[in-house]
């Protein structure tokens, strides 16, 4: 038999038992898929969290407070009250690579219009937060500088604020409630989405940081400082000074441990993304068990069709067919049925990364290399288990095979 010929013979020979076929693919189809769904939804998970990151504004850089101990025992880091105002405004004035500094200090409150309320999240800021942030606003104006010095009674609210108290209305001049605290509206933020650790950014009013330390939080210390760096080639150099100069303010002698984190933009891309990175590539690891399962079941539907067509092969072998060409004809079944199970699997995995990226709500971005990669396994699963069938049905003596029944 022509060596040419050998793919046409294992073609035919598939397509005379249909079922049998595409069940036996099924396998290779669902572990394919299975590992083109995990690397793309893995993917556009991790895309999604450096967009969320990007969010955060250009060369922003994060100052934690400390650890606090209570009894002995660490209660975790950022429990401490190591940062303050005046921590805030030094780094902006001191360092000339910081171009704006905002200390922060939150709670939670129930906030009042009219007749309605709302539980949100009261954020103390400075002036220059929304230039940080890179947070645009839809209407109205931020406070000032001058406002944060003399603690007004002002507040800028997200989207959702406007939607629960005012019903879509503007909100523009109007006054809320804090604790009794009448605060006038002066600006409406643009909608922001969720953020990194999935609450819903849009629910938030920010005031003067004075005004929250002294009238709404109770609190005397920042839990966090929002620095921004004046571009990326600074940032290096500009976390030096910054943990020169703190360190410094709160007079830590040489042996002794920063009582604060800093934080780059960057390093919090790479905390959130490496979660997810794991995941993925354990999830895409177990889908990958599913086609070594896909492999056994073609080994065993092989070995069967080898026990089926015994005095089919024992005739190819008496007429002068030779134990590679057999050999061949069984190693080129067992790939084309990889080859069907993987771009079906292919197909299969494009379509569920779609559904999947559509629920989220974030982008579903598909692999090249992955799908090539997921192919080329299925094609060696084929060889590999196909190769102890195809061995065992070119050794077979073809007077035996003649007067097998």
């Amino acid at each position: 038999m022509k060596w040419s010929a050998v793919p046409y013979v294992a073609f035919r020979a598939l397509t005379k038992n249909t079922m049998r076929t595409l069940l036996t693919a099924l396998g290779i189809i669902i572990g394919v898929g299975a590992v083109i769904t995990m690397v793309g939804v893995g993917q556009g998970a991790a895309a999604e969290v450096e967009e969320q990151v990007n969010r955060l504004g250009q060369n922003v850089v994060l100052v934690f407070p400390g650890e606090r101990q209570l009894g002995g025992v660490s209660i975790g880091g950022g429990s401490a009250n190591t940062l303050t105002v005046g921590d805030a405004l030094a780094l902006q004035e001191e360092i000339p690579e910081v171009v704006a500094a905002s200390p922060e200090v939150r709670s939670q409150r129930v906030i009042v219009h009219g007749n309605r309320n709302w539980h949100t999240r009261v954020y103390g800021q400075s002036a220059d937060y929304l230039q940080i942030r890179q947070w645009p606003l839809e209407s109205g104006e931020m406070f000032t500088h001058e406002d944060v010095g003399q603690a007004s009674l002002v507040a800028v609210v997200g989207q959702t604020i406007v939607e629960e108290l005012f019903e879509g209305a503007d909100p523009i001049g109007q006054t809320i409630r804090v604790r009794g605290l009448p605060l006038t509206v002066i600006g409406v933020l643009s909608r922001k989405g969720m953020s990194l650790m999935g609450s819903v950014q849009d629910d938030i009013v920010i005031v003067p940081y004075s005004t929250a330390f002294q009238r709404i939080s109770g609190r005397t210390h920042a839990m966090v400082i929002n620095v921004q760096i004046y571009n990326q080639q600074s940032m290096d150099i500009a976390r030096m000074k910054m943990e020169d100069l703190l360190r410094e303010r709160h007079r830590l002698a040489p042996y002794e441990d920063n009582d604060f984190t800093i934080q780059t933009q960057e390093e919090v891309a790479q905390a959130a993304t490496e979660t997810s990175r794991v995941m993925t590539w354990l999830l895409a690891s177990i889908a990958g068990i599913s086609l070594f399962v896909g492999g056994i079941g073609i080994m065993n539907v092989m070995l069967v069709s080898v026990t089926e067509r015994t005095r089919e092969v024992g005739l190819r072998l008496a007429v002068g067919a030779r134990g590679p060409d057999v050999l061949l004809q069984f190693l080129i079944e067992a790939v084309i049925l990889c080859l069907v199970g993987g771009i079906g699997g292919i197909l299969f995995g494009v379509v569920t990364t779609e559904v999947i990226a559509s629920y989220a709500g974030w982008p579903a971005l598909f692999s090249i290399e992955a799908m090539i990669v997921a192919v080329s396994v299925s094609a060696a699963v084929g060889l590999f288990f196909g190769f102890y069938p195809a061995w065992k049905a070119s050794r077979l003596d073809p007077i035996v095979a003649l007067r097998r029944e």
